[in-house]
């Protein structure tokens, strides 16, 4: 049941860096009875047309259980009924598991399945009640250690494990509304845009503890973290 729930994570990943759809795809589209008019031609363009690498956001992992099933239409996995937070694990305060050792397993995951091809995590952050304290900042060093802990075990998939690692973007350098949610009280920059859920307040930003500290990240091209 993990590997089928795998093969809805990996389904994506394996068409457009493969360049074929994978036999477990085409048994499951014959199961659901689904007749997909793909065409010869089609195969062939999708063969000549793989990526140059892989994108992707983490923000947090999930374990399976199949005594469970949820509505994957609510659920922040979304993509397999039996995928469950890992009860081990620490959560934000949307329920969002913190699993830094996650990323370090996904990036082997897609380096070893498609062959050391790039990859470039373009998400990654954590979503924060929050409020300006009386010196116009935010001490959200919740945000420094979730952002810094995934950032030491990237480090360690690079160094120790020799994944191709091109790029990384946290998200993000500024508050704005949640696509998940839609609030804006669900925050992610480094900078507090004072704008409230109902659209009351002045609009003006200030940097968050954190502004400075991935400053620093930067700087020393992540040596200091």
């Amino acid at each position: 049941m993990a590997d089928d729930a795998n093969h809805h994570i990996f389904f994506f990943g394996d068409v457009q860096c493969r360049g074929v759809y994978p036999n477990y795809a085409k048994k499951m589209f014959e199961r659901k009875g689904w007749d997909l008019d793909i065409t010869e031609d089609d195969l062939a363009a999708l063969k000549a047309g793989p990526v140059d690498y892989i994108g992707f956001s983490y923000y947090m992992s999930s374990v399976v259980d199949s005594s469970v099933e949820v509505d994957i239409s609510k659920s922040t996995s979304a993509n397999d009924p039996h995928n469950v937070p890992n009860p081990y694990l620490s959560a934000t305060d949307w329920g969002w598991t913190i699993d830094p050792v996650g990323l370090r397993i996904m990036l082997k995951r897609f380096d070893e399945r498609y062959n050391g091809m790039p990859q470039f995590i373009v998400e990654n952050g954590i979503g924060m009640y929050e409020e300006l304290d009386e010196n116009n900042t935010v001490e959200d060093d919740t945000r420094i250690d979730y952002l810094g802990s995934h950032i030491k075990e990237m480090k360690k998939a690079v160094e120790e494990d020799g994944v191709n690692l091109i790029g990384y973007t946290p998200w993000g350098c500024i508050d704005v509304v949640s696509f998940t949610t839609g609030e804006y009280a669900k925050r992610y920059g480094f900078i507090y845009v004072d704008i409230k859920d109902g659209g009351e307040g002045s609009g003006k930003r200030f940097k968050k503890k954190s502004f400075e500290w991935y400053k620093r990240v930067i700087a020393t091209n992540g040596e200091e973290v």
